[in-house]
């Protein structure tokens, strides 16, 4: 292999900035790295964690990315996620709680990059809009416009690309008979920005997973009254605090009720579908297009991350998992991705990959519950992890689990308990006002705190 490879990352979050840094990390000990190339569309780098208050489209008339809410805090603890050279610890001075608000993570998100002098290597408000593979050459070409100056860039020629805008920004929008007549408001948890919009009114979520669970407290938090949540499948079975119940799926709207799979019905203001989101890339050309449903292991992914349809082993995509775990699984998917296009992990053949990834969709098509899925996605990380030498073990697993019991035995108080964390091995500590009567998310009052509570 000849030369660096040049390296097209479509994405500024979490995951493409983990792929920065990796490429970084070779080229400060002196090894074969890639050049890199990062489009990003917003502004700024995060991705989802990049917050805005626009919904629909943004100032450029781009579908707008971000999909988090103002007041979010994280619904796991940190210490599931904290990457191993780069603690919580490393980069606040101090042990904080194990949930903190939307702002903080950002926060240390960016100490990381910022850190690594990372922000060169990224073109904002530069979007995307083409991406094909030659054969004949082997070669991407990349078309993207600055949003900016409202301007076509000329192409450009890449040997690899890589994927990184996530899964979390195209509305999955169910129908139901009589919901083009509500009398309310209808929105996708894509467009929920404040639960405080929302005070004292009556909410149906249609929806039974994180954005259901957590939008449903968050309401409850910020006044609002009954909530209703209906499912298609399961119930998620927590135990709410009072004025939140479950429901089975609805089956129509008529003016402002709601009828229900079960024969009831009920009075709401507002209806908020936390249905999900599909797999979008419009970008693409159609031979590249990921078109898995999602899941703990989508289809055609080799380890998850490279792309075996089309492109000759050349396109990886980033974060497209069912999630348990986050940055760390992002940052080895980016790691092992990186040692692959740099040429310091080879490749087994076409039929040894395909015999892996056949191993792994049919483990993934074997689990029944949270614990079976945590168990199979740390396996995953900790395969990765493997394959390129990481000297940290990145197992959390026993973290996840208790998350899920604390979860099972209270709803409303999980996030008021405290992990130990695996790399630095101190014990976390208990934020000073209880997560349901906390409503100062900054930085300053989540981390300037008296670490009196140890567990």
């Amino acid at each position: 292999m000849a030369g660096n490879q040049r390296v097209c990352v479509i994405g500024a979050g979490p995951g493409g900035m983990s792929f920065l840094y990796q490429n970084n990390k070779l080229k400060a000990a002196g090894k074969r790295c890639a050049d890199v190339v990062c489009y990003e569309k917003q502004s700024n780098w995060g991705g989802l964690w990049n917050y805005t208050w626009r919904t629909g489209v943004d100032e450029y008339g781009e579908f707008c990315h971000g999909g988090q809410y103002r007041d979010l805090w994280s619904n796991g603890p940190k210490e599931c996620l904290e990457y191993p050279d780069y603690t919580f610890e490393d980069h606040f001075g101090k042990v904080i709680p194990s949930f903190p608000p939307r702002t903080v993570l950002f926060d240390y998100l960016q100490g990381r990059w910022n850190k690594n002098k990372l922000r060169a290597y990224v073109r904002f408000n530069t979007v995307v809009k083409d991406v094909t593979y030659n054969k004949t050459t082997d070669y991407f070409t990349i078309m993207a416009k600055d949003l900016t100056n409202d301007q076509d860039l000329p192409p450009e020629r890449f040997s690899h690309v890589i994927v990184a805008t996530g899964h979390f920004s195209f509305p999955n929008v169910p129908n139901f008979e009589g919901i083009d007549m509500f009398r309310g408001r209808v929105l996708h948890s894509h467009d929920f920005r404040r639960a405080t919009e929302f005070k004292g009114q009556r909410i149906l979520l249609v929806g039974s997973r994180y954005s259901a669970e957590d939008i449903s407290m968050q309401c409850k938090k910020m006044g609002s009254g009954k909530v209703i949540t209906c499912y298609r499948n399961n119930p998620m079975n927590f135990h709410f605090p009072d004025g939140i119940e479950e429901r089975p799926l609805l089956t129509k709207v008529d003016g402002n009720t709601i009828h229900f799979k079960d024969g009831t019905t009920a009075e709401v203001d507002v209806i908020i579908l936390c249905t999900g989101y599909l797999y979008h890339f419009p970008y693409l050309s159609e031979s590249l297009r990921l078109r898995s449903k999602l899941s703990m292991y989508p289809d055609g992914l080799y380890k998850g991350t490279m792309w075996m349809d089309d492109g000759n082993n050349k396109l990886f995509y980033l974060s497209m998992q069912d999630q348990y775990y986050s940055y760390t699984m992002f940052d080895i998917q980016a790691e092992w991705a990186c040692a692959v296009i740099c040429g310091h992990l080879k490749l087994p053949d076409r039929k040894e990959m395909e015999s892996d990834i056949a191993k792994w969709v049919k483990k993934r098509d074997l689990l029944k519950d949270c614990y079976d899925d945590i168990a199979l996605q740390t396996e995953f990380v900790c395969d990765l992890a493997k394959e390129v030498g990481c000297k940290y073990n990145l197992d959390v697993a026993a973290l996840f689990n208790k998350w899920e019991d604390d979860k099972r035995a209270n709803i409303a108080t999980y996030r008021d308990q405290a992990y130990s964390s695996i790399f630095t091995g101190k014990p976390g500590i208990v934020h000073h006002t209880p997560w349901f009567k906390a409503y100062d998310d900054s930085v300053e009052t989540f981390v300037n705190q008296t670490p009196n509570k140890e567990k």
